[in-house]
């Protein structure tokens, strides 16, 4: 039942891709390229079925379009999900294999590091094309993307707090952080240097005693953090946190975090939201700042370009709120809005994406 998938959301293209010798098997799914080529990342994952990945690949790259479309990139939605175990499948000759695979898309699709995958393997698919972003340094790339999205991240959790408090002063403001990764850290980082409390949990202690070193942070348990007394709610772990059981425990006036997919139904539980005051920023439109980084290699990486891009987070989340106050919507339904309206306005003057001497790649060349 493949196309009437494809139908539903008006995906593009789904490409398998199926290699003997090195045990590739990939499924690359571009959803729209009315903005520009798809960029998405490659996930590598043991999924317990073929139906599964595709699944996957195309709840991702529809994803990706809105995120994109979001941030204001010249830039479609797609994604690459490899079948396989990343601690024991990879290998040079699976990701150069993929690599022919992208390269044969001449451009239609850009693929870059995600889940289960690293630099490394990216180095490694460039050595069969140039339509691929987030390489290493060496390669005068941007290198670890976790500090731009946290400056991303930190922008739009000032807009909100903005909307929450009629100021988007932090200082002084508490905020939970769910998760101590990579990416929270920098944010935590940006928090208190801004003067604002923290209250951290993770479920690797590590973590934790070193947020709690670093920036005096009090600790709690990870099923406590929903409950604890805050102004704003940072998930920065898994997604599909927010629900009907944890909703109701939040005492905050706003949710902000870099985590994907933070509510488990959207619709509904943007709604809940809603009805108990509690401002919810996107998280699609918050976390954007990794994407923004790595799609500014295409133009040949400068960070000052980069981090002046990131910052317009800021703008594009003051949008949001502006749709859902002028459509009397959700802030999740706005985020959308914005994506699908920029899309559809860029529908009158551009077809299907297609490489010229105008396209991003050819420019980077």
């Amino acid at each position: 039942m493949i196309f009437e998938r494809l139908e539903q959301y008006d995906y593009e293209q789904v490409v398998f891709c199926y290699d003997e010798a090195s045990g590739l098997k990939a499924i690359i799914a571009i959803h729209d390229t009315t903005l520009g080529p798809a960029l998405g990342g490659c996930r590598m994952w043991p999924y317990a079925s073929e139906e599964e990945a595709i699944d996957d690949a195309l709840r991702l790259a529809r994803g990706m379009t809105y995120k994109n479309a979001a941030a204001g990139l010249n830039l479609g939605g797609g994604k690459t999900v490899v079948i396989g175990d990343p601690k024991k499948d990879k290998s040079e000759a699976l990701f150069r294999a993929l690599g022919r695979y992208v390269q044969s898309l001449n451009g239609r699709y850009i693929t870059a590091e995600d889940v289960g995958t690293t630099v490394t393997d990216m180095d490694t698919i460039h050595e069969e094309t140039d339509y691929v972003v987030g390489l290493s340094e060496s390669f005068g790339s941007s290198g670890n993307p976790s500090p731009m999205t946290a400056l991303g991240v930190y922008k739009a959790m000032k807009r909100t707090a903005k909307e929450a408090f009629g100021s988007d002063s932090l200082e002084g403001k508490t905020v939970s952080v769910q998760g101590v990764g990579n990416v929270s850290y920098s944010l935590c980082e940006y928090l208190h240097e801004e003067g604002a409390h923290l209250i951290v949990t993770d479920i690797n202690q590590d973590s934790i005693d070193r947020a709690v070193k670093a920036f005096g942070a009090k600790a709690v348990a990870p099923d406590e953090i929903y409950a604890v007394e805050a102004d704003i709610f940072a998930p920065c772990a898994l997604g599909g946190i927010l629900n009907d059981d944890n909703i109701p425990q939040l005492k905050v006036k706003a949710v902000c975090g870099s985590a994907n997919n933070q509510l488990r139904e959207t619709e509904k539980h943007a709604a809940m939201l809603a009805e108990r005051s509690i401002i919810y920023a996107p998280d699609f439109v918050v976390n954007s700042g990794g994407v923004i980084n790595v799609a500014d290699e295409l133009h040949g990486y400068n960070e000052g370009r980069a981090t002046k891009k990131i910052e317009e987070i800021y703008d594009q989340m003051d949008k949001v709120f502006a749709i859902a106050a002028r459509d009397n919507i959700s802030t999740a339904l706005a985020a959308d809005r914005m994506a699908e309206e920029r899309i559809n306005q860029m529908m009158r003057v551009r077809s299907t994406f297609s490489i010229n001497e105008h396209s991003l790649i050819s420019r980077r060349k």
